[in-house]
């Protein structure tokens, strides 16, 4: 063997004896901050609001009774967090990592969920009054019998949502994507629907009175039963794939 081991060789021969860094645990007991890891961490009934728990990682978290009203959540990972019927009115979750998270009856009033993922995530009769959903992402998110009055939701995409009997009152939601979702007696009224895609949904029962429809597309959409009276269809792409006529398509499609 020579006299001189080179650096290299020696370098492999202690690698397997120096101490390797053990891998992010959570700490259930860290108090809230920016980026904590409560991974899987039981916070249920806790009070934490006006929290900052921005970029936590917070998947798995049980909040059941948790009050989050007006807490700082932008760029967390709440992923399947239990969640339900948890008060985050005026929340701030821009960004946030919602997916498959349990929200069933949750308060979400004025909550700030721009570009937040909400895939599968469970928002059954959910309260999203106010609620800012700009490109949030809620494919195959149940909706069904929640109350989005007046919430917005340019850009989001919602392919395959529930929202059956959900109440989306004055939403606006121009350029937003409900291809195939069911929007079986949603109540549309005054939704500004522009440039929406409707294509292959449920609409069957559906209140679209007075709705703004113009250049949307309904191409292959079920609409029985639904109530059209006064919605403004300019330029939308029809069921039967009809472009109806700007100007005089006023309730139907002309």
């Amino acid at each position: 063997m020579p006299r001189r081991i080179r650096p290299a060789l020696l370098l492999l021969l202690l690698l397997p004896l120096l101490p390797t860094a053990a891998p992010a645990r959570a700490a259930c007991t860290d108090p809230p901050a920016r980026r904590v890891n409560w991974l899987g961490c039981d916070k249920s009934g806790v009070d934490l609001a006006g929290a900052d728990l921005r970029e936590a990682v917070l998947g798995r978290v049980n909040f059941a009774g948790a009050r989050l009203a007006g807490a700082r959540l932008d760029g967390a990972d709440l992923g399947r967090a239990e969640l339900t019927g948890v008060d985050l009115k005026g929340a701030d979750l821009s960004g946030a990592r919602l997916v498959s998270a349990r929200l069933i009856g949750a308060e979400l009033e004025a909550a700030r969920l721009s570009g937040a993922r909400l895939e599968r995530a469970e928002l059954a009769a959910a309260k999203l009054r106010g609620a800012q959903l700009g490109k949030a992402q809620l494919y195959q998110a149940n909706l069904e019998r929640a109350d989005l009055e007046g919430a917005l939701l340019e850009g989001a995409r919602l392919e395959q949502a529930n929202l059956e009997g959900a109440r989306l009152v004055a939403v606006q939601a121009r350029d937003a994507v409900f291809t195939k979702a069911d929007l079986e007696g949603a109540d549309l009224e005054g939704a500004d629907l522009r440039e929406a895609r409707l294509d292959g949904a449920n609409l069957q029962s559906a209140r679209l009175i007075e709705a703004d429809l113009g250049g949307a597309n309904l191409a292959g959409a079920r609409i029985d039963g639904a109530d059209f009276r006064d919605a403004r269809l300019g330029n939308a792409q029809w069921v039967d794939r009809r472009r109806c006529r700007p100007g005089v398509s006023v309730g139907e499609c002309l």
